[in-house]
């Protein structure tokens, strides 16, 4: 997903946390101050009903709608960083089951995301997970472009870490990426994927760090994904075990200009540890082989994981990064989170060293916009980097 999108500071927790804490106060007995406060409502003509249905969207949006085939809420707002200085955001999160009369079935999900900004930057895209009558089948997609005047300085750790690169350039980038998997086993999974990647890079500061690659490519994916998840819930996990190995085919006889290949694997653990408090930890690799276009090459830094760095500063063939997580509820729907993770990149195996290697850490607020269904607030900080984050669902 674009690392722009993310990127949030506090205004936007600003904005939410009257809304939050008038539904908090709304569903205690405390029926004094809320008499008083709807009295002033009742002096505004028209005021009285979009104020309370303002609050009881956000009052009941977490609240498990069991008449409902289809339960979506929406919830957005401003934000500033220094990337994408003042900006509009938008989040939205839909739950559903494919068989309403199997309670055992996790429900699918769906997510809109949207974001425009001041300096010119734009972002629509869906990404969701449908699941099948008794999970026999699942179909993961993520769709999306964007356009960011953005930042670039170059491949390899040692171009990333000298600030001096940093130059600007546009970029407009668009992917649709699916996989289908069957079921072959309890919570184990196999099946085919499929990417399309365009990336069109223009206006470049420092042409020259792209050392004579295209920067405009399209790019055609063929893969083979396996799939084991034992999780309890897909977008906010107690308890369960994730893990995922995606095998990348770009061959130049699908017209890409660029041939490579690539493998990634994602695992991640779930645990509780008291009430109220879930450890969780992620290790994540991609690895590619060949050669891979600037647009597609292994980066730190998302929403994800490497929480605070600049997507795009540290790229080059290969990544690595790790992550471990507290997540505490706290009160009714408030909750608390804090991590500790590290990363590299490096060109191929023999080229990798730990003194390359980048510390990550930082803290987040939780609100449950749905159930299960966390809007989150982190700030990330890492070395000589910091980033604000808003985001529907956990890291991971």
């Amino acid at each position: 997903m674009n690392p722009r999108l993310n990127r949030y500071i506090f205004l936007v927790l600003l904005l939410f946390k009257q809304t939050i804490l008038s539904a908090q106060i709304n569903s205690t007995p405390l029926e004094q101050p809320i008499d008083s406060v709807v009295s002033v409502a009742d002096s505004i003509p028209g005021s009285r009903s979009f104020f309370k249905k303002l609050l009881d969207y956000f009052n009941d949006a977490n609240k498990e709608k069991k008449n409902k085939k289809f339960d979506f809420s929406v919830i957005g707002g401003p934000h500033y960083s220094s990337d994408t200085k003042f900006g509009l955001g938008l989040v939205a999160a839909g739950l559903y089951r494919t068989d309403q009369n199997d309670k055992s079935l996790p429900p699918s999900n769906v997510s809109l995301y949207g974001d425009v900004s001041t300096v010119g930057f734009y972002l629509l895209g869906i990404r969701g997970n449908h699941l099948f009558p008794r999970e026999k089948y699942r179909l993961n997609y993520n769709l999306y472009f964007y356009s960011f005047p953005s930042f670039y300085w170059g491949q390899g750790y040692d171009n990333g870490a000298n600030s001096a690169n940093k130059s600007d350039y546009k970029r407009f980038q668009a992917q649709v990426k699916a996989d289908f998997m069957f079921r072959i086993a309890k919570n184990l999974y196999v099946g085919p994927m499929a990417v399309f990647d365009y990336i069109d890079g223009r206006d470049f500061e420092k042409p020259e760090l792209w050392e004579g690659m295209a920067t405009r490519t399209t790019n055609v994916s063929l893969g083979l994904s396996l799939l084991y998840d034992s999780r309890d819930f897909l977008t906010n996990a107690y308890r369960g075990y994730y893990l995922r190995i995606d095998q990348r085919f770009s061959p130049s006889f699908l017209g890409n200009k660029y041939a490579f290949s690539s493998t990634e694997l994602t695992t991640s653990y779930y645990h509780t540890v008291w009430k109220g408090g879930v450890l969780a930890g992620q290790f994540h690799t991609l690895l590619n082989y060949g050669n891979p276009p600037w647009g597609l090459m292994a980066t730190l830094g998302s929403s994800y994981s490497m929480r605070g760095y600049y997507e795009g500063r540290y790229r080059d063939k290969c990544a690595m990064d790790a992550q471990l997580e507290l997540r505490q509820h706290v009160w009714k729907r408030n909750g608390v989170a804090v991590w500790a993770g590290a990363g590299t990149i490096f060109p191929k195996f023999s080229g990798f060293t730990s003194k390359h290697i980048l510390p990550n850490y930082g803290f987040g607020y939780r609100w449950e916009f749905k159930k299960r269904v966390n809007v989150r607030l982190d700030l990330g900080f890492g070395k000589h980097q910091t980033g604000f984050i808003f985001n529907i669902n956990e890291a991971f």
